[in-house]
């Protein structure tokens, strides 16, 4: 179960200020709170991270416990330059109505966001994919019902998520660096 608390506490910080749930809040304060924009959300983070945790099972299958961990500390890695370096887009400027054309956009936002990387990580670390990736599809679909339901303060709130996200990245990033660097010689 702390592989399950871990990912969606993960999923909900890295959530904060996404890709996707900006794309959510900014959709959201266009046309207003629409409960089918956030069931598509919510479906979308669930299918993202559990492809996250199908992966992660994936992986585990061919490495041995260091080489695991050292997979989970360069996710950790990639989660802090994903935060650092991809910052959410601006709003459309005619987005459609379409939920098809939301959720492909949301699903690609999310297949390669700090959040899955996040799981994936908490998933080799813990030896709980399952798990993990039920944390993350929760926490995801946490960050994003705030996003869709608390739209203009969120988008209010940009350039402060903006600079949690950098500050996040950073840590994340040396923290990921750090664990890499004293794996690599342990192998």
């Amino acid at each position: 179960m702390t592989g399950c608390l871990f990912a969606l506490l993960a999923a909900l910080l890295a959530g904060m200020g996404a890709r996707d749930q900006m794309l959510v809040a900014q959709l959201a304060a266009r046309s207003g709170p629409r409960p089918m924009l956030l069931l598509t959300g919510f479906a979308t983070g669930a299918l993202a991270s559990g492809f996250a945790a199908w992966a992660t099972r994936e992986v585990a299958a061919e490495l041995n416990h260091a080489a695991e961990l050292l997979v989970a500390a360069m996710a950790l890695a990639m989660a802090g330059a994903e935060s650092l370096l991809l910052a959410p887009g601006k709003a459309p400027a005619e987005p459609t109505n379409s939920l098809g054309a939301g959720a492909i956009v949301l699903f690609a936002d999310q297949i390669t966001d700090s959040a899955r990387f996040l799981i994936l990580a908490i998933a080799l670390a813990s030896e709980q994919p399952f798990a993990a990736g039920v944390g993350g599809a929760v926490g995801t679909g946490v960050a994003l019902a705030l996003g869709g339901w608390l739209a203009r303060g969120l988008l209010d709130a940009g350039p402060v998520l903006r600079i949690f996200r950098r500050v996040a990245g950073a840590v994340l990033l040396v923290a990921g660096g750090v664990l890499v660097a004293r794996l690599s010689t342990a192998l």
